[in-house]
Parts: C-alpha cells; sequence; structure tokens
C-alpha cells in the first residue's frame, strides 16, 4: 500500500441510493431514507465494522487457546446524540461465547487484547466514544 492510506469511493446511484467501495474493491449499498430502509446507513456500518473488527479478534484467540467454541456472536449496540451531529457518545459490545468447557478467563484474555491492543476500529473511535464491553459464556449441554 502507499502512503497516501487506503481510499474508499462512494458514489451516487440516484433516488438517494450510494454505492460504497472499499478499498479492496467490494460494494457496498447505503442509505439514509429509513422509510424505504432498502440499505444499511452508514452509522450502522460503523456498528457492524466495531463488531466484525473485535470478533475477527477474539474468535482468532481462543482458536490459539485451543477453546472449544461451538458457536460465538458480537451485538453492537450504540447510543447517539440528540442534537447533530448525531455522533454515537456510547457503544455497548458484547461477547456471547458458547461452547464445552470453555474458560471465562480464556474469553477475558482475549476480549481485553481485542479491546486494548488489537481492533483498530475501536481504537479509532476512543476517546470520543464511550465502549462499553461485556461478555458471557453459555455452556454447551450434553
Amino acid at each position: 500500500m502507499d502512503n497516501g492510506g487506503a481510499k474508499a469511493v462512494i458514489h451516487s446511484a440516484g433516488d438517494g441510493l450510494f454505492i460504497g467501495f472499499t478499498p479492496s474493491g467490494h460494494a457496498q449499498v447505503l442509505e439514509t431514507d429509513h422509510e424505504r430502509a432498502s440499505a444499511a446507513t452508514p452509522m450502522e456500518l460503523l456498528l457492524v465494522a466495531l463488531g466484525g473488527c473485535t470478533a475477527v479478534d477474539v474468535e482468532s484467540i481462543l482458536k490459539k487457546k485451543r477453546q472449544r467454541v461451538s458457536d460465538y456472536r458480537v451485538e453492537v449496540r450504540g447510543v447517539r446524540r440528540d442534537e447533530h451531529p448525531r455522533a454515537y457518545t456510547r457503544v455497548e459490545v458484547r461477547h456471547v461465547v458458547r461452547g464445552r468447557g470453555v474458560s471465562e478467563a480464556a474469553v477475558a484474555a482475549a476480549v481485553e487484547l481485542s479491546e486494548k491492543k488489537y481492533c483498530s476500529v475501536a481504537a479509532t473511535l476512543r476517546p470520543g466514544v464511550e465502549i462499553v464491553t461485556t461478555y458471557e459464556v453459555i455452556e454447551d449441554s450434553e
């Protein structure tokens, strides 16, 4: 990659719809018409970006720690200002890990490593956005 940084291109598709092209060339439709709601809004994608960033980290760390995870999801809830710009002021990130004999300490460590060291999206949002992270470990039944 050159020193100019990553470049995304957002192209108007007409009628209030846009197509965003990521620096790697992937297309993503977006809009802000909440009544039509035919595509994600930029603010929704920000929540998905944060959840995706930390999920990749945590899953990878748990795999390296040889945890037997059968299901994993991240729930991300954003609270926005009432006035413009309607920025997120607080984002709650909840990791839900299911498996057999999954170590709560391993999950806590993985979540902390993602949050403090690896997740670039969280690092980009801080310190302007309060990010509150929790986790839950669910034991699989026989």
